[in-house]
């Protein structure tokens, strides 16, 4: 039998059993060990990286641990720290061979120096604090490489597109990169879309490869059916890889071109030498004729000419030219080109022809000689004959100016400006390079032409002896004329500039009143007779200026000689009788000045007419004077 108070001490049993529970997790919430490490760390190949493992929380005691797992899922430990106070103790444990070993530095985080590819692992991190328990996490190291430059080898062979199912094209590698790359492949820049599982269309095919140094290599081959529109088409290949952070990068092969074999669809068959539109080509030119099937490679071509329906085969080559040097009209006629390819389809037309014509232009032929010699105001006729194909035009031309058309030239009327040189000139209108020339001199006979450039007086009308003068005269005929003047000094005869056959000759001389009365002449002079032409003067006056200045200077003479006689007979005459009866009757009162016919005094001409100091004194007082 239970005791009186057993119900209440059952009631009490859990209450203090669940009163121990929670103080107990309570404790342990206060002392539970927490560690920051990052999931994840991305580092380029070569780098250092730093693996954190941070306790959080005052820990004056606990035990820092690494650990590698490795593939079999082991846990060796590589490294140990002991938190002793403020310090951390650390011992390296097992550094699994690696080049440059683990370091732990003072806050125990690892240490990876030039990170590898093996060391892509999962570090675990664990942290040991006595009563506050044990905690651990994991920091999973990715380490990138950078794949070396794409390489691609495309296939070196002939590939036929007549083929029914895809052929192998290239193979494209990208080497030494991690994670694994991802090879694309492209067609004039456009991705081309193939998959991973054989299709007659086109397919490529994929091979990975770890290298010894951990690195990965990856060979993608690429299998199409072509076309004949990929025989200039321009294909390669792209590696795309990862890099850390997310990022990625491309690197692209060099592009390259394939060889197909293709039939025969079109041939062209063409001159290849400078021709006119109309086909035409000169004789004596190198000429070239081009055969082109487009098939592929070049088949083997046949070029012939054909004579009465049979074929002369000149040539037979892969290259499908065949030159002509030198060419003659001869020559002239049908050939053609063929293209040996026994691939084509019946229906394609494998053989073409031209017609080669050769254009020639023989030497112009005159009725006339090179010189041709016609009297004055004559006519004549000079025919221009010419053998050439196609049918020449001919033109006759003087001094560059268009005379007419057509072979025949009328010469009627003909003058002295008929003088010159003709040309007839051959042409071909559908061969503007091929022309001939042929000239002849046509000589115009006759009596001298003269003309004279007609002299005018002074400008107040008439002209006056002395003045100077220069006479022109101008002449032409055949044979050339020869000029001469009625009196000496004319220069000699010389071509007029811009004047076809004009000479001329030119006198210089003084107008005089014999020139006015018997003129002055000019005439040529050839030996089928002479002109002459006289110069005539008019009217020619006196030099009044010059008739003036005589007649002054005449009377200036006579007047000075008068006026010496006159001094020299009052000087004989002084102190004769008649001059004293003079002075008695025409003499002053004594004391009054004699005066001049103008009222003035006239010292000097007084003292001209005075007689000298002695000849006073021998008339008488020195008062008087001699006057004659």
């Amino acid at each position: 039998m239970e005791p009186p108070d057993a119900p209440a001490q059952t009631r009490g049993a859990p209450r203090l059993l669940l009163l121990a529970v929670l103080l107990a997790a309570h404790r342990d919430a206060q002392a539970e060990v927490r560690l920051s490490v990052p999931p994840l760390v991305e580092v380029m190949r070569g780098k250092s990286v730093i693996l954190n493992c941070t306790p959080t929380g005052a820990h004056d005691h606990y035990v820092l641990e690494w650990f590698l797992t490795d593939r079999s899922g082991a846990r060796p430990r590589l490294a140990s720290a002991e938190m002793q106070g403020s310090e951390l103790q650390v011992t390296m444990h097992d550094t699994r061979g690696r080049s440059p070993p683990y370091q732990l530095d003072s806050q125990g985080s690892l240490v990876l120096a030039e990170a590898q590819v093996g060391d892509e692992r999962d570090y675990v991190c664990v942290v040991r604090a006595g009563a506050a328990g044990t905690a651990e996490a994991t920091a999973r190291l990715n380490v990138f490489a950078k794949p070396e430059a794409t390489e691609v080898s495309p296939n070196k062979g002939t590939l036929s597109v007549m083929e029914d199912s895809a052929q192998e094209i290239a193979t494209c590698n990208s080497r030494n990169g991690n994670p694994v790359p991802k090879i694309t492949w492209y067609r004039n820049g456009q991705r081309l879309e193939v998959p991973v599982e054989m299709n007659p269309k086109g397919y490529m095919t994929s091979r990975t490869v770890r290298e010894a140094s951990g690195l990965l290599s990856l060979t993608s081959t690429l299998y199409l059916r072509l076309r004949k529109d990929d025989r200039d088409a321009s294909f390669h290949c792209a590696a795309h890889y990862s890099l850390p952070k997310g990022r990625h990068g491309r690197l692209d092969s060099p592009t390259f071109r394939l060889t197909l074999h293709y039939p025969t669809e079109h041939v062209q068959f063409w001159l290849g030498s400078p021709s006119t539109p109309a086909g035409w080509v000169r004789e004596g030119d190198t000429v070239q004729l081009l055969c082109r099937g487009d098939g592929s490679p070049s088949p083997e071509y046949t070029l012939f000419r054909l004579q009465d329906e049979q074929e002369e085969v000149l040539n037979a080559n892969f290259e499908g030219n065949l030159t002509l040097e030198g060419v003659t009209r001869g020559q002239s006629g049908t050939y053609g080109c063929r293209v040996e390819d026994y691939d084509a389809a019946d229906d394609v037309q494998l053989s073409k022809t031209l017609e080669l014509r050769v254009a020639y232009l023989d030497p112009l032929e005159l009725s006339e000689g090179k010189v041709l010699s016609l009297p004055l105001n004559s006519s004549a006729v000079v025919n221009c004959s010419v053998h050439g194909l196609p049918t020449p035009a001919l033109r006759w031309t003087k001094d560059s100016t268009p005379l007419g058309d057509g072979p025949m030239l009328s010469l009627s009327s003909i003058t002295f400006d008929s003088n010159g040189t003709y040309i007839c000139e051959a042409s071909l209108p559908t061969v503007p390079v091929l022309s001939r020339t042929q000239n002849f001199t046509l000589l115009v006979q006759g009596l001298p032409e003269l003309r004279a450039a007609e002299i005018e007086p002074k400008a107040d009308g008439s002209w006056r002896e002395g003045d100077e003068v220069t006479l022109i005269c101008s002449t032409r005929g055949h044979p050339e004329p020869k000029l001469s003047w009625s009196q000496l000094g004319g220069s000699p005869a010389e071509p007029i500039p811009g004047r076809q056959g004009w000479v001329s000759s030119s006198l210089t001389l003084k107008v005089t009143s014999a020139l006015s009365r018997d003129g002055i002449s000019c005439e040529a002079s050839n030996p089928h007779g002479n002109k002459r032409h006289v110069f005539h003067f008019g009217t020619v006056s006196p030099q009044t200026s010059q008739a003036g200045v005589a007649v002054m200077a005449v009377a200036v003479s006579v007047g000075l000689l008068l006026l010496v006689v006159a001094v020299f007979y009052c000087m004989r005459r002084k102190g004769g009788p008649g001059c004293r009866r003079r002075r008695e009757k025409g003499a002053p009162p004594p004391g009054e000045p004699e005066l001049s016919h103008s009222g003035s005094e006239r010292p000097e001409q007084t003292g001209l007419l005075m007689g000298g100091a002695s000849g006073g004194a021998r008339g008488g007082s020195g008062g008087f004077r001699d006057e004659c």
